[in-house]
């Protein structure tokens, strides 16, 4: 079921800020920010050859991950993300193996275009996984 390790998400105070020191320091590539409304944040990523860095940023007041850089005020790793070939049938698994689907345990359209879902970070060991369908 478990694919390659799609990226690492990191919740950043300051995008603008973290892309250029990814850029200016170790020499990253970083795309363009993209607003993700419906997601509450703004992101980057970071092509690092094998997986990707993810920048996060809170879109708006009700950003999922303000909570979170409230808690951490520099930032830090929010979340890993692993790449499965059908979502329905991985969220199907995992329920039934008692794992928490966060949300309404629907796939949403992530920053990629893909479907994702996200699992409670209490049934893996403290880390907020997301699952995005390849």
């Amino acid at each position: 079921m478990l694919g390659r390790l799609n990226h690492v998400a990191l919740a950043v105070p300051d995008i603008a800020a973290a892309s250029t020191h990814y850029r200016e320091t170790l020499g990253a590539k970083v795309t363009e920010p993209q607003a993700l409304p419906e997601h509450g944040v703004t992101v980057v990523f970071i092509d690092v050859g094998n997986t990707k860095i993810e920048l996060l940023e809170p879109l708006g007041e009700n950003s999922t991950i303000r909570p979170f850089l409230e808690k951490n005020p520099a930032g830090g790793m929010h979340h890993v993300c692993y790449e499965v070939d059908d979502i329905i049938a991985a969220r199907d698994h995992l329920k039934a193996s008692g794992a928490r689907v966060l949300g309404d345990g629907e796939p949403r359209i992530g920053a990629h275009g893909k479907p994702v879902l996200f699992l409670h970070p209490k049934d893996f060991f403290g880390t907020l996984v997301e699952l995005e369908q390849v």
